[in-house]
This record gives structure tokens, C-alpha cells and sequence, in this order.
């Protein structure tokens, strides 16, 4: 079985040859396990591992893959730091540690947000702005985020600082604006604790309206700063138009979007249901959504901030009915709670979006063993190219 944390080297060996890698930091960053891989030979090793993890669940379909897998990323990240004899750099943390490995370019990020990333590298030298030190905690400039809309061109620029001040904020973003006038709000987020975590509580917008709209299967979505939004926007509306294809809606159906985030999935499928309820814990996610709900005109979608398990729970202990559950949960898929309230419910059918085979194939055991659900289809969906990350999409129904 593949893990994920297989080196570009372990890589270079299953196709039985070694070549100069096409990523200069290949190997420390941890990032692209495939880099050198050609494409179809990555398409098929994670059909293989899917089929290998999923298979005996049901029928595992072929793999979709995209066109064009080079600068997916619509979000890009990149930490701040100072090394001695280089200054200012700006990168990625080594594989397995809190050592900044510098990256000018990347084949998974998006092309744009990079070069701002670099700008504003080279105006914290020049406004003689001080990276944040993690082991003394002195310093300002932490991270930088950037999202891209991928249909509307929009972008959003996060400068998460150590404190709230940023020295000429002014003069600052008008440098940044002058190299790249296409960024339409810039903000700035305060991370003073010493944690992992990038974005801190508290956000100030100094540029713009403070968030960024993009368009999605149709839809139009706001994103806000904290705000869950799929990194990869082409293969988002694949995995999207499986997952509506798998719900069968006729236009009748009660439905449920359980881990809804902005209401990506739940407004998507509006149109084809009767009523859309979904449930999300992240506060300002909720708040896009039903802004986003307003924006599309959708009048049968209902947002709640809530636990999904215990919200599933709580319909069920009202004895609501559902026709249709879609589940978006993250990378260490459900809870107990949430499956066991599902197969109270019992829906007609079940559309389970999975970012994690392994914890798919856990809960698939589950429901499966205990309820008389059967998975009809499982379609994996490269959402990650270059990653030994894969996407999957499971269709289950009794």
C-alpha cells in the first residue's frame, strides 16, 4: 500500500529510472511526491491504490484526471523567514520540520499568487519589515496567503503578522498594488501565539472589500480569509457533477450537506432538490454561505453552524426525514456519531466526498456492516496531481 509520505527518490525507483528532478527543492519540501513522474503513470498508480484500499466495498471506476495538471493551486501559502547569508525568504517548511526551504517557483501553485508572494518578499526587505522568529517569538511577517479566483480573477492577499501593526501600511500597499494591480483586497491577519496554526482570530482589511468572489458549477461563491474553498477548481466541478449525478435528485428531495463550508456542494445541487439544509462548525464559512445563498437567489437552502453528528443527531432524534445525505468531512473522515445518526435517518442515498482513502474505507466498513447500505460506485478524482493524494466520490444506497 502507498504512502503518502513516499519520497520523489522511493518515486524515481518504482519507474526503475533517476533523472534531474523539474522542481529545484524536490525532495525537501515533501510537497510533490510525483513530480517526475509523467502523468498517466501517477493516474494510474493512485487507481491502483484506490481500487486497493476500496475495491472490496464495490465497483471503483477509472480515475478522472485533468487536462492541464500544472498551477492548480488557487490558494497558495508560503512562510516567512530570516537565514543568514540569504536575508528575506519566503517558501515552504521542510518535510517533517520548521525549516523554511526557500521556493521561487512551484508546479502546483498558482502562477500569479507566486509572484505576489515574491513581491511582497522583496518589499519587506525594502520597508525593512522583520520576519517573525518562532524560536524567540520576536519579529513581524509570518506567513502570506493568496487566493485566486479561478473564473473571476479575483485575489485576495493575507499578510499574517506578529502584531497588528504594519510599519507604512499605506505606502506598503501601494507598492504591492502598483507590481499587481490585478489584487482586489489585501488584509491582515494577527497571529501572536507560538503555535502551528497559520491564521490567527483577528483580521483587519486594509485594501478592498475584504474577501473575493469566484464562480463554481454555475454558482457564485464569496470567500472570505478563513473560509473553506477547494484548492482546485477544474477538478472541483468534476468531483461536483459526479456527486450530483450520484444523488439522482428529481427536484422532490430533502437534502443534507453535512461539512457544507461556504455551501459550495449544497448551492450547486439547489436547483435539482426540494430543500438543501446544511451544517458546518466553521462560523465565518457559515456566514459565506448564507451570504452566498443570497447572491445566488436560492430561497430552498438553509445554513446552520452546528456539529454535523450532532446536528444529524438531532434530526434524528426529531425524526425528520432526508432523501439524500452528501458528507464532505475532513482528511480523518467521520465520527461515529454522525454515521450512527445517519443510519437513523436512513436516507434513499448517500454521496460521501472523501479526501482520504483510508479513513473512506473505515467508515465505509462501518456502514456497510451494520446497516444494509451498499456502495453502488466509488470514482476516484485526481484533485491533487503531483501528490500521492487522492480524491474519491462514493455512491451508497440501501
Amino acid at each position: 500500500m502507498e504512502k503518502k509520505g513516499v519520497s520523489n527518490r522511493e518515486a524515481s525507483k518504482d519507474r526503475g529510472e533517476r533523472r534531474q528532478s523539474l522542481c529545484s527543492v524536490s525532495g525537501k519540501c515533501g510537497g510533490c511526491q510525483f513530480v517526475d513522474m509523467p502523468y498517466k503513470v501517477q493516474l494510474k498508480r493512485k487507481q491502483k491504490q484506490a481500487e486497493l484500499l476500496l475495491k472490496e466495498y464495490g465497483k471503483v471506476m477509472p480515475i478522472i484526471g485533468m487536462e492541464e495538471p500544472a498551477h492548480y493551486r488557487n490558494k497558495v501559502h508560503a512562510v516567512f523567514a530570516f537565514q543568514k547569508g540569504r536575508g528575506i525568504v519566503s517558501g515552504i517548511y521542510q518535510e517533517k520540520s520548521h525549516r523554511v526551504v526557500p521556493v521561487e517557483n512551484c508546479l502546483l501553485e498558482n502562477q500569479k499568487a507566486g509572484a505576489i508572494i515574491q513581491s511582497v518578499r522583496e518589499l519587506a526587505k525594502s520597508f525593512k519589515i522583520k520576519t517573525y522568529d518562532e524560536d524567540t517569538g520576536y519579529g513581524l511577517l509570518r506567513h502570506v496567503l493568496v487566493r485566486v479566483g479561478h473564473v473571476t480573477g479575483e485575489i485576495m492577499v493575507i499578510l499574517v503578522l506578529g502584531s497588528p501593526i504594519l510599519p507604512s501600511k499605506n505606502n506598503f500597499v501601494k507598492e504591492l498594488c502598483k507590481l499587481h494591480p490585478e489584487i482586489t483586497t489585501i488584509l491582515i491577519n494577527v497571529n501572536n501565539k507560538r503555535t502551528s496554526m497559520v491564521l490567527g482570530e483577528k483580521e483587519q482589511v486594509i485594501y478592498g472589500k475584504g474577501y473575493i468572489e469566484d464562480e463554481l458549477c454555475g454558482r457564485r461563491f464569496k470567500i472570505s480569509a478563513k473560509s473553506f474553498y477547494q484548492v482546485n477548481s477544474v477538478q472541483t466541478e468534476a468531483l461536483y457533477a459526479k456527486a450530483a449525478e450520484y444523488a439522482q435528485l428529481t427536484g422532490k428531495e430533502t437534502v443534507v450537506d453535512a461539512y457544507c463550508g461556504i455551501g459550495t456542494i449544497a448551492l450547486a445541487v439547489a436547483g435539482q432538490a426540494g430543500k438543501v439544509i446544511g451544517v458546518e462548525l466553521n462560523k465565518d464559512a457559515v456566514r459565506d454561505a448564507v451570504t452566498n445563498a443570497k447572491i445566488n437567489q436560492i430561497k430552498n437552502a438553509d445554513f446552520y453552524q452546528n456539529d454535523a453528528g450532532r446536528f444529524l443527531t438531532q434530526m434524528a432524534d426529531a425524526g425528520e426525514k432526508v432523501d439524500v445525505v452528501f458528507l464532505d468531512p475532513p482528511r480523518s473522515g467521520s465520527t461515529e456519531q454522525f454515521l450512527d445518526a445517519l443510519l437513523r435517518i436512513r436516507p434513499k442515498r448517500v454521496v460521501y466526498i472523501s479526501c482520504e482513502p483510508e479513513t473512506l474505507a473505515r467508515d465505509l466498513k462501518y456502514l456497510t456492516g451494520k446497516s444494509g447500505y451498499r456502495v453502488r460506485e466509488i470514482t476516484p478524482v485526481d484533485m491533487f496531481p503531483f501528490t500521492g493524494n487522492i480524491e474519491a466520490v462514493c455512491f451508497l444506497a440501501n
